[in-house]
């Protein structure tokens, strides 16, 4: 483990923020860092070049008749910032004495992929050879919406042809109890921009004379939900399942509870959707977020001004029985129907993916539960859904035509995506155990 943990720790300290133009060599390095990783284990590794970050892949020996996995992870990471609120540098790990590494991509996602990546070196060293036929698949765009893997998947479909995809980028349910996620909630955004006057005005002089824009804009977001916190865009509920009553029983078992979901939320109350725990929305209702607002006078004091225009970022998270493509133009038209007078409106659409649902009951689904079971002894390994999204499961799918196993390795309190990020190297071990089992275990 302590030559691991010093790959692990090699691998932090290059801060791969694939949103930041200034880090484009960083992440370069970093692929390279990972195809070093695969040819020393002994694998065939590729680095392969896009309009944006490097694609790595890598295989063992094919052997035909063997059934294949496809591994995925990322390579790339959220931004650090606000830096003021992290313990140390985000990019110089640290390993606590409680065994607790913090670091910017810890969890999200270098600690997981690497387990991965060294379970299966860890099975090639005790055997010669994995038991099936293995394509390692880490890409650098995750975190803005892997814009070049799909048409890398187009590409390359006879290369990367598989049975099925194992990805860990997903959570635990809690400590020391496998987790096999069989669904996520897809992704759509937007933004919104909304013009009056061409240039600020004078609040005094121009005042209830002519619209105010961020005004406008407030009334507008306001009509994205009823009285009761229901999405109120007419045809955004059209298609979409009920919750199985088995799968509402199952996660009442668990040990999300509400009073557990509003601690890690910091949060003063939840507001879950009427008829539904606070978890069962988190999981499997859709929903639309404001994500961000802006407009004005932003500066110390006041600055009494009509502004000149006021811009918002929306999110819609969708389940299973949605099109993103269509929550997208039922949203820009219900924006253009509610749009207040006197202003101008611009919908500009961003990026999405469809939801993604698989039976937890298919083979594959049970070799990764039996893994799950071993890797992580004592309890029964958990079936959850998750609210977040990851656009490229469903481009597996639709592409390749395969399932994807979501076996995370994030803990409830993993900080992914905020200051002070953390990984336990008991996960790191566990992950790294899981991978090898799960390899003999589809390999059955």
């Amino acid at each position: 483990m302590h030559q691991h943990l010093d790959d692990l720790f090699a691998l932090l300290r290059i801060p791969s923020v694939s949103t930041d133009p200034a880090r484009r060599d960083d992440l370069r390095r970093c692929a390279a860092w990972l195809a070093a990783k695969f040819t020393a284990l002994g694998l065939t590794a590729e680095v392969h070049q896009t309009p944006g970050h490097p694609i790595v892949s890598a295989r063992n020996r094919r052997v035909a008749g063997r059934r294949t996995v496809l591994i995925y992870g990322h390579y790339d990471v959220q931004p650090a910032d606000p830096l003021a609120l992290w313990r140390g540098d985000p990019f110089v790990p640290t390993l606590s004495d409680s065994g607790v590494i913090t670091a910017r991509g810890a969890t999200d996602n270098k600690g997981q992929i690497l387990a991965h990546i060294l379970g299966a070196g860890e099975t090639i060293a005790a055997d010669g050879d994995l038991p099936l036929n293995v394509i390692f698949l880490v890409e650098g765009e995750e975190e803005i919406g892997s814009p070049h893997l799909a048409e890398f998947l187009r590409r390359q479909r006879a290369e990367l042809a598989c049975d099925v995809v194992a990805v860990s980028d997903t959570g635990m349910i809690e400590p020391g109890r496998g987790t096999l996620t069989y669904g996520l909630r897809g992704i759509a955004c937007l933004e919104v921009a909304v013009s009056g006057p061409d240039k600020d005005l004078h609040s005094g002089i121009f005042g209830g004379a002519v619209a105010n824009p961020l005004t406008a804009l407030a009334r507008l977001l306001a009509t994205l939900h009823d009285a009761d916190g229901r999405v109120a865009i007419r045809g955004f509920y059209d298609g979409v399942a009920p919750l199985a009553q088995w799968e509402r029983a199952a996660w009442a078992a668990l040990p999300v509870t509400d009073a557990e979901l509003l601690r890690l939320a910091g949060a003063s109350a939840l507001a879950p959707e009427p008829g539904y725990r606070g978890v069962e929305c988190a999981w499997g209702r859709p929903t639309a977020e404001l994500n961000g607002l802006y407009g004005g006078y932003q500066g110390e004091g006041s600055k009494t001004v009509i502004p000149a225009d006021a811009h918002a970022k929306l999110s819609f998270r969708l389940v299973p029985g949605q099109e993103p493509e269509k929550i997208l133009s039922l949203a820009a038209a219900h924006l253009r129907n509610h749009c207040p007078p006197g202003v101008t409106l611009t919908v500009t659409p961003g990026h999405a993916g469809a939801a993604y649902l698989l039976d937890p009951a298919t083979p594959c689904a049970q070799a990764a539960r039996r893994a799950l079971a071993l890797a992580f002894p004592g309890k029964e390994p958990a079936l959850v859904r998750e609210g977040g999204s990851i656009p490229i499961v469903s481009d597996f799918k639709k592409i390749l035509g395969a399932d994807t196993l979501l076996l995370g390795l994030a803990l409830p309190d993993a900080r992914i995506h905020s200051p002070n990020e953390t990984f336990t190297v008991e996960n790191f071990e566990a992950g790294i155990r899981l991978n090898q089992i799960l390899l003999h275990e589809l390999a059955r």
